[in-house]
């Protein structure tokens, strides 16, 4: 796909970050938006933000990606009022527990699995069925450069974002052949606020840097030239290179120290 204007672009978690900023640059390319939030407020601030014009051409919906009724609701909504979706942008996540392995509840696992998985699975299977019927697409998954490499204090998250990797590559193998592309995005350290928590503020400054509109800009020159793996921002690159041509052991001493410096590794003593 290479011109979006009058397509129809679905994007959760748009109320902030990447999210608001793919609302703002599709807006400006003609498209008409389904934006999602689980933030009403949020999102009523990025629908504020959209070009002039752009009121009869959006639909705002403010609920949580996890609810699989409320995600179909949507679904049908966008076929009631559009026709239904072109491109589909499941972004919306939240982060961790910022926990070593044996201090995340399982009830944090299965909250955050339930967001930054069955959410992205919730948003696939409820508009694929739009995309099929158009005979044209693309979906657009977003992971993590946490969904390359494994963290301390980030085993809920990496396999969170693991999880949406091996869904959107499943999916890439099955849809190769069709009309519909699907792209796997791996964000780097981009400048959103998703840690929110006290002890993840000195990674986030050290980071986070890259601004939310580069890697959307990137995002959509790919789904353009068809590029279904998509890694860009802040240390990406990098860790894809490790990901791929390290031995583990090397990797995940790589890892432990350069997090060191920005994380609270307390918990660790007396391990080591």
């Amino acid at each position: 796909m290479k011109d979006f204007k009058n397509k129809v672009v679905v994007i959760t978690g748009a109320g902030s970050g990447m999210g608001r900023a793919y609302a703002l640059a599709f807006a400006r390319l003609g498209a008409r938006l389904a934006l999602n939030d689980y933030d009403a407020k949020a999102l009523a601030e990025t629908a504020g933000l959209l070009p002039e014009g752009m009121s009869g051409r959006t639909l705002s919906s403010a609920f949580d990606v996890a609810d699989k009724a409320a995600m179909y609701a949507f679904a049908d909504e966008v076929l009631r009022q559009f026709g239904g979706a072109h491109v589909v942008i499941n972004n919306a996540g939240i982060e961790g527990s910022s926990l070593p392995t044996w201090q995340t509840t399982e009830d944090e696992f299965e909250r955050i699995m339930r967001i930054n998985f069955f959410g992205v699975l919730n948003g696939t299977k409820a508009f694929l069925p739009q995309l099929m019927a158009r005979k044209e697409g693309a979906i657009v998954n977003v992971s993590s450069i946490m969904g390359l490499i494994g963290a301390p204090s980030q085993a809920d998250y990496c396999a969170s974002k693991f999880a949406v990797r091996g869904f959107t590559e499943s999916l890439m193998v099955e849809l190769h052949d069709s009309p519909i592309s699907v792209h796997l995005v791996h964000p780097g350290g981009i400048a959103t606020n998703i840690v929110r928590k006290p002890g993840g503020q000195a990674f986030a400054k050290r980071y986070l840097t890259t601004p939310p509109e580069a890697i959307v800009k990137h995002v959509i020159q790919s789904i353009r030239k068809g590029r279904v793996k998509i890694i860009y921002g802040r240390d990406a690159l990098r860790t894809w290179l490790g990901s791929n041509f390290l031995p583990q052991r090397w990797l995940n001493a790589i890892v432990w120290r350069e997090l060191k410096r920005s994380h609270d590794l307390t918990h660790y003593q007396g391990l080591r």
